[in-house]
């Protein structure tokens, strides 16, 4: 019996490919990870993020993308699209294709079910490691709950966790707040069960 070999890609073959394919995929140690869409919630949670961050971050020369944009955590060799991202002073990209960011300031991920694990441990291991990252915000979009990490001057990251309406999530590093009941607006949060 013939074993089959298994493709070892180069970030070289992966962004190749990555820039005509019509998925995404996420890249690391030489394999490639398909990406899922995106719920309805996941979707309305990264508009009403965007509507509620554009206006301030503009006066302050900072960019906000979507899920879009491509970031490598040089570090580990990770190339993936994180949910939101925001940079603050000049972005730098991998090449000249402006489609790989390597200075986020701000990372944002809708959790799910088949990502939730993995966007609070193995990928926020790999988002650590950018030296440039100062927050990382975690967004349920089955409750209305947000987990906001904040780098400290000791390189460890303080947690607040944000979960009533009339709270507010406030970006410091780059000068920003947000409303939880902006973020959840049109989103249809299921009813908790009675106990």
């Amino acid at each position: 019996m013939t074993a089959l070999l298994k493709f070892r890609w180069t970030p070289e073959t992966y962004l190749a490919h990555e820039r005509t394919a019509a998925t995404k995929s996420e890249y690391l140690a030489g394999e490639i990870f398909a990406m899922a869409g995106a719920s309805e919630a996941h979707n309305m949670i990264v508009t009403n993020l965007i509507a509620c961050l554009r206006p301030q971050l503009r006066a302050r020369g900072c960019k906000i993308y979507p899920s879009d944009m491509r970031i490598k955590i040089s570090a580990t060799g990770l190339y993936t699209y994180p949910d939101l991202t925001i940079v603050c002073g000049p972005a730098r990209f991998d090449d000249k294709q402006h489609d790989v960011l390597l200075n986020p300031t701000v990372l944002c991920e809708v959790l799910s079910p088949a990502t939730e694990a993995y966007d609070r441990g193995k990928k926020f291991e790999h988002y650590r490691r950018l030296r440039s990252l100062t927050e990382y915000l975690l967004i349920a979009q089955d409750v209305s709950h947000v987990e906001h990490y904040v780098r400290q001057p000791d390189d460890r990251w303080l947690l607040t966790e944000v979960r009533e309406t009339q709270d507010v999530i406030t970006l410091s590093s780059v000068g920003c707040r947000v409303a939880l009941a902006d973020v959840y607006e049109q989103v249809e949060i299921p009813a908790a069960p009675a106990w």
